[in-house]
């Protein structure tokens, strides 16, 4: 299963050169992560009050070419990993093509690994409706 999230790279977000600051990438795959859980049915805020939380513990980016202010960015996520207490997404991060291009030039791509953790950031296993969820995902290989 892939879910695709749009943003566009607003002015705040680039350097003097009128690029995205490296760091927003991050938060682009945060989008996409979050717009991925709720296509499941569940929102993190449902999430939390159920008692999952998930904290990053390791991400990954590798950059293809860079984003100017303006383009509509393309977040295409997948799940590709789960574990009782760590879930993985992939991300591929595109700019949406101007009308009449035919395709979108990719500008990077990311891995995160997040943490299932407890009220006082302690790692716990992932509650077993929530992970039974995710496994149904990546088992389904969509």
């Amino acid at each position: 299963m892939q879910t695709a999230s749009e943003t566009r790279v607003r002015y705040a977000e680039t350097d003097q050169m009128g690029v995205a600051y490296h760091a927003n990438y991050l938060v682009w795959c945060e989008i996409g992560r979050t717009d991925f859980i709720r296509s499941l049915g569940v929102t993190y805020a449902e999430m939390e009050r159920q008692g999952v939380r998930l904290a990053v513990a390791d991400a990954t980016l590798r950059y293809h070419a860079g984003a100017k202010y303006d383009d509509v960015v393309r977040i295409e996520t997948r799940l590709t990993g789960v574990r009782s207490r760590m879930v993985e997404f992939s991300y591929t991060l595109l700019r949406v093509p101007a009308p009449g291009d035919t395709a979108g030039e990719r500008l990077a791509s990311a891995t995160t690994r997040l943490i299932s953790i407890d009220g006082e950031n302690r790692p716990v296993a992932m509650p077993a409706h929530f992970r039974a969820l995710l496994e149904d995902v990546v088992s389904s290989g969509d």
